[in-house]
């Protein structure tokens, strides 16, 4: 199941920073005030991303269609129309990992770029090789950049909006299944865009949204029911005050070992313990901070900084071969 959560939540002067040490860093407030949720279920069932991965050297020829089934390996379209007028038109000369390329700038200098508002799987993760060849055409022909309100990231890249003729390539990779949409605030001029084209993947089942996409489905079904992101005060103070709550609706145990829970970022990730298992009606409540690990209580162990962002953020549970099980997303 696929929970949607929207929450309204004051604003609060306290500020508290969501470290990541491969993505752009998010601000994080911490409110303290009451919170009112509301959640919707989408039909549908449902890895996010990164620094440098194997550079493509010898693409294939440019496909001319995105519309491929549900399961099949999803292919770039030949560009068509133009770039925006004001884009940079530039040659892609390496694709770094799916949402990373290098590029080569009037004057011979080659700059790293970010495709802004998008997260694509890390090296390691379900979907990551399939990412990057999804950009492979993009060393066949030259491409448009465009910028937001920011010119680079905390890693001096550079933060753009790619081209591909008249198609936005981030909003290409996330309709396709093969990003995450992410705001990255300031640079939101097409996250509504962004937002739109990934329901449309979840409700297609395409990429990494398929329920095989990494692998067998399991017998398993557990579900998210809540996400503890905003405890009062300085949340990175009261790391054990976020957590998030996984249930098992079903009649028999399910053993978790194996079983990740993740947030939008490149760098948060934790793996149930070996042994841990969840009997029929039970939840489990998996803090942020370190602890002792006891009964339905488990512990993140996160150093430093808090996970789960308030201004928006989605829990990702997910199963020993990758599969996206459930997903829990909320915002302000």
């Amino acid at each position: 199941m696929w929970l949607v959560a929207l929450a309204a939540c004051s604003p609060s002067p306290t500020t508290a920073t969501q470290l990541s040490t491969t993505e752009p860093i998010t601000p994080s407030t911490s409110a303290g005030s009451a919170v009112t949720s509301s959640s919707t279920t989408i039909t549908v069932r449902p890895s996010t991303t990164n620094t440098s991965l194997t550079t493509i050297t010898h693409p294939p020829a440019a496909p001319t269609t995105t519309e491929v089934p549900a399961g099949d390996a999803p292919l770039l379209p030949a560009p068509d129309g133009d770039p925006p007028p004001a884009a940079e038109i530039t040659p892609v000369i390496a694709i770094v990992d799916g949402d990373t390329i290098r590029v080569r700038r009037a004057g011979g200098v080659v700059e790293p770029v970010r495709l802004i508002g998008v997260n694509s799987p890390e090296q390691d993760e379900c979907m990551a090789e399939e990412a990057a060849d999804f950009l492979a055409p993009l060393l066949d022909s030259p491409v448009g950049l465009t910028s937001d309100q920011s010119d680079r990231d905390q890693f001096d890249r550079l933060l753009r909006y790619v081209w591909w003729g008249s198609d936005s390539v981030n909003e290409l990779l996330v309709r396709s299944g093969l990003a995450i949409a992410r705001r990255y605030a300031p640079d939101l001029a097409m996250a509504d865009r962004f937002d739109a084209a990934q329901e449309q993947a979840q409700q297609r089942a395409v990429g990494i949204w398929a329920p095989d996409a990494c692998g067998p489905e399991p017998t398993a079904r557990l579900e998210i029911i809540e996400v503890e992101y905003d405890p009062a005060g300085n949340d990175n103070f009261d790391l054990n005050g976020e957590w998030v709550r996984i249930e098992n609706p079903a009649d028999v145990p399910a053993a978790l070992a194996g079983w990740t829970i993740k947030d939008e970022s490149a760098s948060h990730r934790y793996h149930f313990p070996v042994g841990f298992t969840l009997l029929p009606g039970e939840a489990v409540t998996v803090h942020t901070g370190c602890g002792t690990d006891f009964g339905l209580d488990l512990y993140w162990c996160n150093r430093g900084s808090a996970v789960w962002n308030n201004e928006g953020d989605t829990a990702f549970l997910l199963d020993p071969s990758g599969n996206i099980i459930d997903a829990y997303s909320y915002s302000r």
